[in-house]
């Protein structure tokens, strides 16, 4: 499954179902095959998001840094990190925040 979100303020964004999934429960959406972000919640999902990044670079850092004081070899994650999977969204929120115009997938 693939979430598409629309919105008349930015081009349409495409996401794999495990990453759009992840997204909408970052902002406390249900990650259903329909939904919308409305305008007026725009700046809540942004900063949830913004503070999952943070939160995620940080326990991959305490993670690396345990393991090398341990002496073992540091694990690996995911090649591509929330971070780069989140910011096409989060400039899609800006800009519909900006625009005071909805998001909307599954219709």
């Amino acid at each position: 499954m693939l979430y598409k979100f629309k919105s008349k303020a930015a081009g349409d964004l495409i996401m794999l179902e495990p990453n759009g999934r992840r997204v909408l429960e970052i902002i406390g959406k249900d990650p259903g095959p329909k939904g919308i972000i409305q305008a007026a919640e725009i700046p809540g999902a942004i900063a949830k998001l913004e503070q999952a990044i943070v939160e995620e670079e940080a326990e991959h850092k305490r993670v690396i840094d345990e393991a090398k004081a341990k002496g073992e070899v540091p694990p690996k994650f995911d090649s591509v990190s929330l971070r780069q999977r989140a910011v096409p969204f989060i400039d899609m929120l800006k800009r519909c925040e900006k625009a005071g115009a909805d998001i909307v997938w599954g219709v």
